[in-house]
């Protein structure tokens, strides 16, 4: 997404927490109702038991052994039903942003026979296999076409014969996966008679050329297919085949569907299908209900929003490999949890299969993510912040929304604390941080919140694991009256009556915040060295439109503002800072990449006088390059307000540049594509600018693809800020 950056941080945020141990969370994956939970470790899989924490075996290498002798590499498992067959994925390869594309072993864990699904298909082509609820079939995906295949008989058949490129069966396309984390199109209902998946038509949607001249003497064409902003959306719809008969329906969804999208289905009963339907402005949301017999649909739950409708937050971890936007059910199916932000907050519903909503999380804060249903002690566990927008704590809520939210997390543990909560809900996995406390784990009773372990608690562990606060927190107030979060690593020896340097790390849009109170956040990837002993004072800030916990108002003020309202709250807090006696006006730099890319080319020419040097990297240089998903819901279309997409692009300002600029493009990034590098330098020579350019050959959005890439890109950034901002107190 112009996410510019923020998709690209986010995941390498999820990369530096793996590293930390913090995302243990993540490694572990729970048994469907009892307090158990599976762990994957030198390539067996481990069951253990709570409270105990007592382990074993319970998948061996041995186990996973293939006919020719190799042992598989296990990506990820899931179970049958019955739980007593196990679904490997291994082999995997990437797609997009995941490796969602790979091969599956069925292992049965009674007869310990280990089969290949889908043999006979290419190598590494299966997507998102699943059983069917009696574990007799198992369905999956390869090369854009449905199959099926009978474990009992090792028979495959064929579902879809129509899939390709462009005719999509089961899966999605670029712009449903980065912008909905839309992957796995399918799903069995519950008596397994029947298969719903998704079919996505992308035949009236260009593709966008990329050239790979590395790898040949000639030239490669790539060609991705990708809805341009003010391109209408690929038509989805959804269909329903009956595997006895293998006959196929689609259902009757009112509404033109290349004008309206359909991020989530989910089955609720064998005859019953739930799914919404947003518009193409993605500001008015239904949820309709569609009886598969009839073929007719009734909505069920409807809302609209002035700016935009979430189907997801960035507060999700949305590249988890298994994610999937389902509905939460509660009341033996009878009602769903919704999340909604029409009171002014993202809050919980309770919704019924006859459109009755029961508000559960009232109050003036937001729900970060919604954590466990506890429906048997009739409480919720979820993730918010209502205090301080750069934490993040568990609170737990009465499910029939009676009474006030509390808090479980300890008043005296301040920071960052995210939970994995067992089925039953009186477990759970707290890992906690903050700026000068490394990640830590513990497990918990729930809702005590007391250690299965005192000796191995956070709390008995804590000091050895801090360590001397670099980063601080402050806030800054605008003329306007704007308050906005910031954090700040000032240099080592650091001595107040010299000026400083100041650099300033930005992302600025819908879809990434900076300022967390999380530990590393003011360390620099890209600054080879250490920005604090150089003499750097080194500062984000988060601007109104940044995805932190404030409320709808603080998200929503940005839109059709991209380029306009995020870079003059970053201008208005950079002019204040600049007033303090300890900064040097003079040596003012900013940075970022994908969003922060476009934010730091913004800042350069629209506040010339304020930024001296920039460095901008894998940056939407013009709005009307980006996908229709992203663009369309936080700007509008340019069929009607194409002079906010002009506004708010760094081309149309580019003949402001007065300082230093380095921009940094791959040329085969498929999601800001290098097209952006190509106008933007255009438009500079045309103006006369002296800038510094470099494109990486055949590098994606990453820029990390290449033997080397990663030590040249962090040298080129640390030398390029040091001779046009030099560190240092004067």
């Amino acid at each position: 997404m112009q996410k510019l950056l923020s998709k690209f941080l986010l995941s390498v945020v999820i990369l530096i927490l793996a590293f930390f141990g913090a995302t243990q969370a993540q490694s572990i994956k729970w048994h469907d109702f009892e307090d158990v939970y599976f762990q994957i470790r030198g390539n067996q899989i481990f069951r253990i038991q709570l409270p105990g924490q007592t382990s074993e075996v319970f998948v061996s290498a041995e186990e996973l052994k293939t006919e020719n002798n190799t042992v598989l590499n296990i990506r990820d498992f899931t179970f049958s039903e019955d739980r007593q067959k196990l679904l490997i994925y291994t082999n995997t390869k990437r797609v997009w942003r995941l490796d969602t594309q790979g091969d599956y072993w069925v292992l049965d864990l009674e007869s310990k026979k280990l089969q290949q699904i889908g043999k006979g298909l290419p190598e590494s082509s299966l997507r998102f296999a699943k059983f069917s609820p009696d574990a007799s079939k198992v369905a999956f995906v390869s090369e854009f076409n449905l199959y099926v295949e009978d474990l009992g008989l090792g028979e495959i058949t064929q579902l879809t014969f129509d899939g390709n490129r462009k005719l999509i069966n089961g899966t999605f396309d670029w712009a449903y996966e980065e912008e909905f984390a839309s992957r796995d199109g399918f799903q069995w209902s519950p008596d397994g008679k029947r298969i719903a998946f998704w079919q996505l038509n992308a035949n009236q949607i260009r593709d966008f050329y990329m050239v790979n001249n590395t790898d040949s003497v000639y030239s490669q064409i790539i060609p991705v297919e990708y809805p341009k902003v003010g391109e209408s959306p690929s038509p989805a719809k959804i269909g329903v085949i009956e595997l006895s008969s293998q006959e196929l329906t689609w259902l009757d969804i009112p509404g033109d569907p290349a004008q309206h999208y359909l991020p989530r289905m989910e089955w609720n009963s064998p005859d019953l299908v739930l799914l919404q339907q947003l518009n193409r402005k993605q500001n008015q949301s239904r949820i309709f209900a569609v009886d598969v017999l009839k073929n007719e649909a009734k909505v069920i739950f409807e809302e609209e929003d002035e700016a935009w409708i979430d189907v997801l937050s960035s507060w999700e971890d949305v590249y988890a490999l298994t994610y999937r936007h389902e509905f939460q059910w509660i009341n033996d199916r009878k009602e769903f949890l919704w999340f909604s932000e029409k009171e002014g907050w993202r809050q919980l519903y309770r919704i019924g299969l006859d459109g009755k909503e029961t508000p559960i999380t009232p109050g003036a804060y937001d729900v970060i993510n919604l954590l466990r249903v506890d429906e048997n002690n009739n409480r919720i566990y979820f993730h918010a912040s209502p205090k301080n927008a750069t934490q993040k704590y568990l609170y737990t809520a009465r499910l029939d929304g009676k009474g006030k939210a509390e808090k479980i997390t300890p008043e005296e543990l301040e920071g960052t604390h995210s939970y994995s909560i067992s089925p039953s809900g009186k477990y759970a996995l707290h890992q906690y941080q903050n700026t000068y406390t490394r990640p830590m784990a513990e497990w918990v009773s729930l809702p005590s919140h007391k250690p299965l372990e005192e000796a191995r608690s956070i709390a008995a562990n804590l000091s050895k694991n801090q360590v001397e606060n670099e980063a601080e927190f402050f806030k800054i107030k605008t003329e306007d009256g704007t308050e906005m979060d910031g954090w700040m690593v000032k240099p080592n020896d650091f001595d107040p009556t010299k000026k400083y340097p100041v650099v300033f790390y930005v992302y600025t849009e819908p879809w990434g915040a900076n300022v967390k109170d999380t530990f590393g956040v003011g360390r620099n990837r890209l600054y080879d060295g250490d920005m604090a002993e150089d003499g750097y004072i080194y500062i984000s800030i988060d601007n109104r439109g940044t995805p932190a916990p404030k409320g709808r108002a603080w998200r929503k003020s940005i839109y059709r503002k991209i380029g306009r309202l995020n870079i003059s709250d970053q201008a208005a807090a950079a002019k204040q800072i600049l007033e303090w006696d300890y900064v040097d006006p003079e040596r003012v730099a900013v940075w970022g990449w994908s969003g922060g890319g476009s934010a730091t080319l913004n800042l350069l020419f629209q506040y010339p006088k304020i930024y001296k040097t920039g460095i901008s990297i894998a940056a939407v240089a013009n709005q009307l390059t980006y996908d229709n998903i992203y663009q369309e819901r936080y700007m509008g279309l340019p069929q009607e307000n194409l002079e906010d997409f002009v506004a708010g692009s760094p081309i149309t300002h580019a003949k402001n540049l007065e300082g230093n600029l380095l921009y940094i493009h791959g040329t085969a990034d498929d999601n800001v594509h290098y097209a952006n590098a190509d106008m933007l330098v255009n438009e500079l020579i045309k103006h006369g600018k002296i800038f510094q350019f470099m494109p990486y050959p055949n590098r994606s959005h990453s820029i990390s693809e290449g033997e080397g890439t990663n030590a040249h890109l962090k040298k080129l950034y640390t030398d390029f800020l040091k001779k046009h901002c030099p560190p240092g107190g004067r």
